[in-house]
């Protein structure tokens, strides 16, 4: 059994930063937490969903060109937390943001490629409104 719940998210003006946590629970969670491939993605009103940033069990981390330099996906496996620091925000980024686990093979943490197909376990999701 794997939950996530995200939190932190909230409203910012342009320039501004915000971080967001994904809390995983569960038995599942818990066992197999630190291997998981672990990110997020977000949807604006109208839009598709979009990857935003993932990050594997080595640590090593993969971005969407439109946040690269400003936000800073992490994970702490001892807490089972999932984090994402957002600098410099933009009114672009305003959205639900989600957080997102899958094996370790998924797409995003094997391929490069911020594919939703291979995640298995959602978070509900936080919204971040960023004013101008």
């Amino acid at each position: 059994q794997v939950q996530l719940a995200e939190s932190g998210g909230g409203s910012v003006e342009a320039g501004g930063s915000l971080t967001l946590s994904c809390a995983g629970s569960g038995n599942t969670y818990r066992a197999y937490a630190s291997n998981y491939c672990m990110g997020w993605f977000r949807q604006a009103p109208g839009e598709e969903r979009e990857g935003v940033a993932f990050i594997n069990a080595a640590g090593t981390p993969i971005y969407a060109d439109s946040v690269k330099g400003r936000f800073t996906v992490s994970r702490d496996n001892a807490k089972t937390t999932l984090y994402l620091q957002m600098d410099n925000m933009k009114p672009e980024d305003t959205a639900m943001y989600y957080c997102a686990a899958g094996g370790a093979w998924a797409r995003p943490c094997t391929k490069g490629r911020l594919d939703a197909s291979d995640l298995i376990y959602w978070g509900q999701g936080t919204q971040v409104t960023v004013s101008s």
